[in-house]
């Protein structure tokens, strides 16, 4: 981004200190003062604990086969913060993306003055993304929410404008803000469900399916249930047998659409799930003879599904991994001692991120005998990669999204060009 532009980008990126404030009249008032871009929009809104991000990009994957327009917003960014932003399968330009911030910028302080009120990272990208893609002309939007989804940002999607609503696996995580219990949890994530709208529900634990469910039924939505879908023969792009899981939930959101009018042949589908892209998710990635797997695992039930993944590897697993304070640290790593025999703890870069020597005992006390605490992550991977190679095994890079997009920008696997590394999310995904 341009040194002229860096000024508006930091005023969004400041705001990162307000935190997390759930509800909606902010964003309402700042959309409406914007001339209400969203209800020029069509959406499919996404919610749920782990695998939104992934089907998002399958949605959107499938739709651009199939020559329609899109637009994406997915949170966090590994890199940088035009990866939130896709329009027609590129995250935005720096140009476009400087342009509307200093659309938005002014509107923002103005309300901030009117109201004695402040206005939270999430709402400025969230009103971000509805400019940009009404910008854009596109034809669906593909919206993934932040934290919950009643209180979201994202839940200002006038139920007219709303194609399809869908909701992924659900699993303990950010429990400060959406409960202690799987049922609370999920009563947050079914806030996105609108009255007559069609609801597309994921795989996921029947606690939580009867408790969407029974919001449903109160908004008189059409319930879909994605786990009876029959996926195509072809293979899809993203490594993990998890991930048909996320395939079927977007392949049923896509039979939604065709309800809808839109034509989606079913060359489209299986070309937009082999060439699917969605980096830092379960990526194998081989460098100089050494094998790395690439995740941004961050709770239990996303180690779960890489544990689950990782039966396919018949080595001998090696672990890379760093972690934000707020997160179950040895619910997770109980579950990847089961396969880890070596481990490098790592600081990740992020103002919450535990330190190496914290990381490292906890890796101890889940039953991994061989820790070392690594400086850098650029001095665990090359320590791992000589390991990796001398006995032919496999690394593993997890515990963070932050960390997962560093370890892509170390290994030269990042599939899009950036020069800056942007701050995220006081409170991580």
């Amino acid at each position: 981004m341009e040194k002229k532009h860096e000024q508006f980008l930091n005023k969004i990126l400041e705001r990162r200190r307000f935190g997390i404030k759930p509800g909606l009249e902010t964003i309402s008032r700042l959309a409406e003062k914007m001339g209400s871009p969203e209800k020029n929009l069509k959406f499919v809104h996404i919610a749920g604990t782990n695998g939104k991000g992934a089907t998002c990009a399958l949605v959107d994957s499938v739709l651009r086969e199939a020559g329609i327009s899109t637009g994406r917003f997915t949170s966090p960014h590994l890199v940088s913060i035009n990866e939130r932003f896709f329009v027609n399968g590129n995250p935005v330009s720096d140009e476009l993306l400087a342009s509307t911030i200093n659309e938005t910028i002014p509107i923002i302080e103005e309300f901030e003055k009117e109201s004695r009120s402040e206005t939270t990272f999430f709402e400025c990208l969230t009103l971000v993304a509805l400019c940009l893609f009404a910008k854009a002309n596109v034809q669906v939007v593909v919206f993934e929410t932040g934290l919950g989804g009643r209180f979201d940002a994202t839940n200002i999607i006038p139920p007219e404008n709303l194609l399809c609503c869908a909701i992924t696996r659900i699993g303990l995580d950010h429990c400060d803000y959406l409960g202690n219990t799987i049922p609370e949890i999920a009563a947050e994530k079914g806030g996105i469900v609108k009255r007559d709208s069609t609801l597309v529900l994921g795989k996921m634990p029947k606690e939580a399916k009867d408790v969407i469910l029974e919001i449903a039924e109160s908004k008189n939505a059409v319930f879909k249930d994605a786990s009876k879908e029959k996926l195509p023969d072809e293979d899809i792009g993203l490594w993990g047998s998890f991930q048909k899981e996320n395939a079927k939930t977007a392949l049923s959101i896509l039979n939604v659409l065709k309800e809808f009018g839109f034509s989606i042949p079913d060359d489209a589908i299986k070309s937009g799930f082999k060439n699917v892209i969605w980096p830092g998710r379960c990526q194998r990635i081989e460098k100089d003879g050494a094998n790395f797997i690439v995740d941004g695992a961050h709770n239990p039930d996303a180690a779960n599904a890489l544990l689950g993944a990782l039966e396919a590897i018949d080595s001998q697993v090696g672990l890379i991994a760093g972690f934000c304070g707020d997160k179950d640290v040895d619910g997770h790593l109980a579950i990847m001692a089961k396969r880890a025999v070596k481990a490098w703890a790592v600081k990740t870069r992020n103002e919450r991120s535990l330190d190496a020597q914290k990381v490292s005992q906890m890796m101890r006390n889940a039953g991994i005998e061989d820790v070392s605490i690594s400086n850098s992550l650029s001095d665990a991977l090359t320590a791992a990669g000589e390991w990796s190679k001398k006995n032919r095994t496999t690394v593993v890079v997890c515990g963070s999204l932050f960390l997962a997009g560093e370890a892509l920008q170390e290994l030269n696997a990042f599939p899009w060009n950036t020069d800056r590394v942007d701050d995220n999310e006081s409170v991580s995904k």
